[in-house]
């Protein structure tokens, strides 16, 4: 029950994390790209490298507080459905080479992303 309920109160966070910060993004850099998305989906992405690195290398973290921060925090950050539906539209509305863009940098760059943040865990050690 208490894993339960840090993956809960830990989810809500990501959650409204990702609707002010991708509301920021898209406020400064409009919507014409799904910049809000991949903004949150790069960060997560490095979070949950350097997270799932650092809890299963050190006891820094206990299980329940891991399990919050990358099941509860970065499942409620992150967004492959907002992913999905944004390149969709894209594609549906002619633009090629930005769903082709979107792609591409969501994929190539967020893997990136968790590789830095598992590096950043081990090189610290």
């Amino acid at each position: 029950m208490k894993t339960a309920a840090t993956i809960a109160l830990f989810c809500a966070g990501g959650g409204l994390t990702r609707y002010y910060l991708s509301g920021w993004i898209y406020g400064l850099l409009g919507r014409a790209f799904p910049y809000g998305t991949l903004v949150v989906n790069i960060i997560g992405a490095y979070c949950i490298g350097l997270i799932m690195e650092l809890g299963l290398r050190s006891t820094m973290l206990s299980d329940t507080l891991r399990i919050g921060l990358t099941v509860g925090f970065m499942g409620g950050l992150t967004t492959f459905s907002t992913f999905s539906y944004e390149t969709f539209k894209l594609l549906e509305d002619g633009q090629f080479v930005m769903a082709f863009t979107n792609v591409l940098a969501s994929v190539a760059v967020c893997l990136l992303c968790t590789w830095l943040g598992i590096i950043t865990v081990r090189s610290l050690a």
